[in-house]
């Protein structure tokens, strides 16, 4: 991968034709959600305080990689609320704990990246593209942002008193990753 400024991460990232591996930095990394509620007049925001990740960038200079979030450590700055999120309405995090994304190909196009893959919520495991924008591509490290919608329904998040909760969940990652 060439950045805009010319480094060349993957060459750098590779030696002998073999695949480098990348660790997330998690303090340099964030994963954030935002939802409607209240019939669409207010947003919830929250983020993840347990995120961990690796990733993979072939010779090629295609990758994969892997994030690990702690569905228990969503903070919403309401406690209450925060307790309610954990629960089996939403992300049943006593019984599953992970929130897993897990992207099986990434393909470098210019400053982006285009990645499928998995992403499992609450047990369950949909289909998951996005585009990420590529903000850092040195030697060292290689930091990717992404937003994507997510509609809760299917991943079994059905609650929605008196119709409360509308439309799908904006989440945002920046995920940076260093050799």
């Amino acid at each position: 991968m060439t950045s805009a400024n010319g480094n060349q991460a993957d060459e750098a990232a590779t030696t002998g034709g073999s695949a480098a591996s990348w660790k997330l930095d998690p303090s340099s990394s964030s994963v954030a959600i935002q939802h409607k509620t209240i019939w669409g007049l207010a947003t919830v925001r929250g983020s993840f305080g347990q995120v961990s990740g690796s990733g993979e960038i072939l010779p090629d200079g295609s990758g994969s990689g892997r994030l690990e979030i702690g569905a228990a450590s969503l903070d919403t700055k309401n406690r209450q609320r925060d307790k309610h999120l954990q629960s089996a309405d939403f992300f049943q995090a006593s019984e599953h704990p992970q929130i897993v994304v897990d992207l099986n190909r990434i393909n470098r196009q210019g400053d982006s990246a285009t990645a499928e893959g998995t992403l499992t919520v609450a047990g369950r495991s949909r289909p998951l593209a996005l585009t990420a924008r590529i903000t850092e591509n040195s030697d060292s490290a290689i930091t990717l942002a992404a937003d994507t919608e997510i509609n809760r329904a299917d991943f079994g998040m059905k609650w929605n008193r008196l119709g409360m909760i509308k439309g799908n969940a904006h989440v945002s990652v920046v995920a940076r990753f260093v050799r």
